[in-house]
């Protein structure tokens, strides 16, 4: 059985690590290269960066900081936030990032998936999917949650397994930064209809949202990022836990 992932979040706005609930009233949680390096050593199996104004504010990802935080770490790092073209990802793989995330951009124009899969491989495409309840149905929002579509959630995945994508980062509009555990249903909905792995964000508040989101919302992998960053939980104490609930993980 693969090991499930366990994954900090490095939301960037302005060169520095910011978290709020909902993508608003962000407050600063550091320097993402310090973060990083600290997140590496202490046995995190991936990081996931995101520039997450970058869409909103039509700039491009901070490839200068990227460079930055790919020097401290040896673990998988993806990047995401304004990405839109092929010379975007080109950058930013040449910056050192392994694997791109790209969200907005791929809703505009699904055959980007394709482009890109086909430029650099699905094993670094990440669909990044954030997705709310709209009218007692989950669909897909854009532009870091503001902008409802008319996009079916699990009609959007699955679309973007076919165009190539190699991963989905599901995040869950209704739990990002509440601590109140993973949206469960559509993680399951996901996980069990797709063959790529599916990571679980949005609502991660005690190590047993963690255990659930892999036993009951069968995730591949779970992101976090408050509660790493605030250390209310340790990563090293949460895969102890999760090694002691027969969950495979990589100590």
């Amino acid at each position: 059985m693969l090991a499930k992932r366990i994954i900090p979040c490095l939301d960037i706005k302005d060169g520095r690590t910011v978290k709020g609930v909902n993508f608003i009233n962000l407050r600063d949680a550091g320097d993402p290269v310090e973060l990083g390096q600290i997140y590496a050593d202490k046995g995190a199996d991936e990081l996931v960066f995101l520039d997450i104004t970058a869409t909103v504010e039509k700039r491009k990802t901070l490839v200068e900081l990227v460079k930055k935080v790919a020097k401290n770490i040896n673990i998988p790092f993806t990047v995401g936030g304004g990405i839109g073209s092929i010379e975007d990802v080109d950058a930013l793989l040449n910056a050192g990032a392994d694997k791109i995330s790209i969200n907005s951009a791929a809703v505009r124009n699904p055959n980007l998936i394709n482009d890109l899969a086909l430029e650099f491989g699905s094993q670094c495409v990440v669909l990044g999917l954030d997705t709310n309840i709209i009218e007692n149905e989950w669909r897909v929002v854009t532009h870091g949650g503001r902008k409802p579509t008319p996009l079916k959630t699990l009609a959007w995945a699955k679309e973007a397994q076919e165009r190539g994508a190699g991963e989905i980062l599901l995040t869950s509009m209704q739990g990002d930064g509440t601590k109140q555990g993973f949206s469960i249903d559509i993680t399951a909905q996901i996980s069990t209809h797709l063959d790529i792995p599916v990571i679980a964000s949005g609502g991660a508040g005690t190590m047993e949202h963690f255990k659930t989101v892999f036993q009951e919302g069968k995730a591949d992998a779970a992101l976090a990022a408050s509660i790493f960053h605030f250390h209310e939980i340790e990563i090293q104490d949460l895969k102890q836990y999760l090694k002691q609930e027969n969950i495979a993980i990589r100590l």
